[in-house]
């Protein structure tokens, strides 16, 4: 990690340190001192047990799809987004406490997981590909077999950079 980015890591704890503690405030000021250190207790609670819980599950996944021999997929980021959100609810704090609750329900989990994606295929430069624009324009003997037997066809060109390059063999 370099040091701009070692800055920024630092600059975002720093601040995300200063909003934990103002929410803290704010909600001590609102329901009192007491009520506000036992809901953050309450918080921790609540996030080892649904850590525990979704975790296992999550793991569970990630075992059986090893034994079957197929690729993580979903599993993996699943159990990834569950490890950060239990460690984002079992920490102090009412904000890490909402953010960790996204990734530990399962019905929220599919929102953070898109989301965060957006955000790394846009930090790499990977921009989805818009819409493609095709020109038609009748093909004589372009046909496709078709498993009844009967043929499809397929009527266009191609438009962009082609190069030919001769006669082909089969």
């Amino acid at each position: 990690m370099g040091r701009a980015a070692g800055r920024r890591v630092r600059l975002l704890a720093g601040l995300w340190a200063l909003a934990e503690i103002a929410v803290f405030v704010l909600v001590a000021g609102w329901i009192g001192v007491g009520a506000t250190v036992l809901a953050a207790l309450a918080t921790t609670v609540l996030g080892w047990a649904l850590l525990a819980r979704q975790g296992g599950r999550a793991l569970g996944e990630l075992a059986q799809r090893a034994r079957e021999h197929r690729p993580p997929g979903r599993a993996a980021s699943d159990a990834g987004l569950v490890a950060v959100g239990g460690v984002l609810m079992v920490l102090p704090g009412f904000l890490g406490d909402l953010v960790g609750l996204l990734c530990l329900l399962p019905v929220t989990r599919p929102l953070v997981r898109a989301a965060v994606g957006r955000g790394i295929a846009a930090r790499l430069g990977l921009v989805p590909a818009g819409p493609v624009r095709v020109r038609s324009a009748r093909v004589p003997g372009a046909t496709i077999p078709r498993p009844s037997g009967a043929t499809r066809v397929i009527e266009g060109e191609v438009a962009g950079d082609v190069v030919d390059t001769g006669p082909r063999s089969t």
